[in-house]
């Protein structure tokens, strides 16, 4: 295949991505379940976390591993495709962006966290096992998602690089796509810091 069509191809790959990553699993399970659309209650942000303050554990495990399904799957797709890795780091950031600024729902999307952690499986599980353990060891200590998510996004690419030559070997353009993935998920809770500050901001398991 010559360069130009590797090219078309590449960028092809990368707008399917954030198509996919553009499905949201919070609005799609809610209405499957006959649930109220989660960007009118809680925090109105369309994650997991939101639709279990429903109250449906089944709506929000399934929104939990779709989200995180999308981003994996892009991520790999792109790899059973023996892109390069520049590419698929465009990939994961494609999938990634699609969630929070999806087209389908007018670019008013979700945080990102579960979506980030498909991508991070895909990459590496490894590193997305160490991800996980900070997140389930903030959350357990202090019952908030939000800061939960902020903590195990800051150490994803410290975990990546930690691990290069010991348990994986590390990408420029992937620990990019880590430190970037990070920064994105910190503003996107900037209201959560807020309220986190101010001590309002809803815990784990309490109802919207």
């Amino acid at each position: 295949m010559s360069a130009p069509s590797l090219e078309f191809a590449s960028l092809g790959l990368i707008a399917l991505a954030y198509l996919l990553g553009s499905i949201s699993f919070a609005v799609v399970m809610s209405h499957a379940f006959g649930l109220q659309d989660p960007r009118t209650y809680g925090s109105g942000n369309p994650g997991a976390t939101n639709v279990l303050r429903s109250g449906n554990k089944w709506a929000a495990g399934l929104t939990l591993l779709g989200d995180a399904a999308k981003g994996w799957f892009a991520v790999w797709a792109a790899e059973r495709l023996n892109v390069s890795v520049n590419t698929e780091a465009w990939v994961a950031l494609a999938v990634f962006l699609g969630h929070l600024y999806p087209v389908f729902l007018r670019f008013k999307g979700g945080k990102g966290v579960a979506t980030a952690f498909g991508v991070m499986l895909a990459i590496q599980p490894l590193l997305a096992l160490g991800v996980a353990i900070s997140w389930f060891v903030v959350a357990k200590l202090f019952k908030y998602s939000s800061l939960a998510a902020m903590i195990s996004a800051a150490c994803a690419p410290v975990i990546y690089l930690l691990g290069n030559g010991r348990f994986w070997v590390s990408h420029l353009p992937l620990t990019g796509v880590f430190v970037t993935l990070a920064l994105l998920l910190l503003y996107r809770h900037r209201a959560n810091i807020e309220r986190l500050i101010k001590g309002t901001e809803p815990r784990i398991g309490k109802k919207g």
